[in-house]
Formats: structure tokens, C-alpha cells, sequence
């Protein structure tokens, strides 16, 4: 059974072009790890502030893995100064 996951951000104010470009960095060394399925960036047309990631990963230790990854440890630490508050994130699977 597949993970999906949610993560939802909120860029401070000034910061919502780095905290988009952080998140399309993480399309390509995500999508290359076996485990993820799909990992998509959103923005909230109507609030541009409001960014959503929609992702698909193998298993939950695959996601797990991801959290641990050289590239993920660096948006990590890119997003602790960019965003307006913590991030939420929804892990979800099909019943």
C-alpha cells in the first residue's frame, strides 16, 4: 500500500520565492530515490504565501529514508528560514 503525503508550508513575508525555489530543488533528487512514486509543489494562486507539496512514496520506510537524505537535510535547513511557521504534514493511505 502507497504513502501519500501532504506537506503544507507558509512563506514569511518577502521569502515566498526562495521558500518555491526550495521546493522545485527538491523535484528531481526526490523523483531519483527508489522510493518515491511522485513529488509535486503547489502554490495557492490565492495566496501565493501558502505552498503545498503532494507526494507518493513506496512505504513509509521510503518516506523515512527520505527524511534522512543529504538533499532533504539541506531544504531543512533552508526552510527554518523562510517559512512563517512549522510545517504540517498529512500522511495518508487508501482504505
Amino acid at each position: 500500500m502507497t504513502l501519500h503525503v501532504v506537506a503544507e508550508l507558509r512563506a514569511a513575508s518577502g521569502q515566498e520565492d526562495r521558500l518555491r525555489t526550495a521546493l522545485e530543488a527538491m523535484i528531481e533528487p526526490s523523483l531519483a530515490e527508489p522510493g518515491c512514486l511522485s513529488y509535486q509543489p503547489f502554490t495557492n494562486p490565492n495566496d501565493p504565501a501558502h505552498m503545498v507539496v503532494v507526494e507518493e512514496w513506496r512505504d513509509a520506510d521510503a518516506l523515512e529514508k527520505h527524511f534522512a537524505t543529504e538533499h532533504f537535510q539541506h531544504v531543512a535547513g533552508v526552510l527554518e528560514g523562510v517559512v512563517a511557521e512549522p510545517m504540517v504534514i498529512r500522511r495518508l493511505v487508501a482504505e
